[in-house]
């Protein structure tokens, strides 16, 4: 065989080797290894343009020179295109590690519920609505002569100190505060509601108590007012019974024991008690005093009526067997979920 004709089937040969070398290799790295290894120094190909000077034909050595150039671009395209090929792969892995899941999830709807203490304040406006009551309410922030004064506790009363009062602004006249009890709704009903009068006034109020396990500081209270003519003493004790059964249940019955309070005479406090016997304190009530109702703007000597209150959440504290009423603040899910 000639030389030339020799020099072609190492050309072919060296062609063939490379080629198959770049189509298998695994990843751009082991690819540039490749491409160095086969048009690089030291290569077949490379080396074979040494052997041109054996070609003692100069159109047969040009041949040859061209049939090495060309094998070496045929090369260095296919090393081009595997690169791209090997190079798109990668970016493809990449975005499929990093992809988001965005396949629509239906998840159980979850649903929250009333708290606790708003189910009690509920439960007793629905069953206050159903005897017969409608509901009113009254700011937060009140003035002294409603939350004292109007109340039968003038300036100088002993009664005042006992409600620890958070004062907005101090002063006489003009003072106001955080309400220490539902009680002023009962003034401002008088004064603005037309005769006769059945209203529960249910709201929030405020004393400088410490928590412990039966006060908070910020707590709930429901208070009811009746004034009509005619209006006696056995009318509160007989409400006072029916809203304790339908409250509490049939198996509920109440009781008054004598108490003191500056805003009723006579007055009383009013326990209930289930079918295991025990009794259990809830409120005060009383019928309301005639200074009271000359405050509210309505005539003693016309008009008669009684008013009663508790707190809403030792209603709910008792109606649900809690032991310590802050169990109820301290957004506990574990404790909320329960009710």
């Amino acid at each position: 065989m000639s030389a030339s004709g020799d020099l072609a089937s190492r050309i072919a040969d060296a062609l063939t080797n490379a080629s198959t070398d770049v189509g298998v290799a695994p990843d751009v790295d082991a690819l540039r290894r490749v491409a160095n290894a086969h048009t690089g120094k030291g290569s077949v190909l490379v080396g074979l343009k040494s052997s041109l000077g054996s070609i003692t034909d100069v159109e047969a050595r040009k041949a040859a020179g061209r049939a090495i150039n060309e094998a070496l671009q045929t090369l260095e395209a296919l090393v081009a295109e595997r690169l791209t090929g090997l190079e798109v792969a990668a970016a493809s892995a990449a975005a499929a590690g990093e992809a988001m899941d965005l396949t629509e999830h239906l998840a159980r709807r979850s649903r929250g519920h009333a708290h606790i203490v708003t189910q009690a304040w509920e439960r007793l406006e629905d069953v206050f609505v159903g005897m017969g009551f409608k509901v009113a309410e009254g700011p937060e922030v009140e003035t002294d002569f409603h939350n004292f004064t109007a109340l039968n506790m003038p300036p100088n009363h002993p009664a005042r100190s006992g409600f620890d009062t958070l004062f907005v602004k101090y002063g006489s006249p003009g003072s106001t505060l955080l309400r220490t009890h539902t009680s002023p709704v009962q003034i401002r009903v008088m004064q603005e509601w037309d005769l006769p009068i059945y209203a529960v006034m249910p709201g929030r109020v405020f004393r400088r108590d410490t928590p412990d396990a039966t006060h908070m500081p910020v707590f709930h209270q429901i208070e009811g007012l009746v004034i009509d003519k005619g209006i006696t003493f056995a009318h509160l004790a007989g409400t006072i019974e029916a809203f304790t059964k339908a409250f509490f249940g049939s198996e509920f019955s109440s009781r008054l024991r004598p108490n003191y309070f500056p805003f009723t005479e006579p007055s009383a406090e009013f326990d209930v008690r289930s079918s295991s016997g025990k009794w259990i304190e809830l409120g005060g009530c009383g019928m309301v005093h005639p200074n009271v109702l000359k405050a509210g703007g309505v005539d003693p000597e016309v008009y008669t009526g009684f008013a009663f209150g508790f707190g809403i959440d030792r209603m709910a504290k008792e109606r649900h067997n809690v032991a310590d009423l802050r169990d109820m603040y301290a957004n506990d899910l574990r404790f909320m979920r329960q009710f």
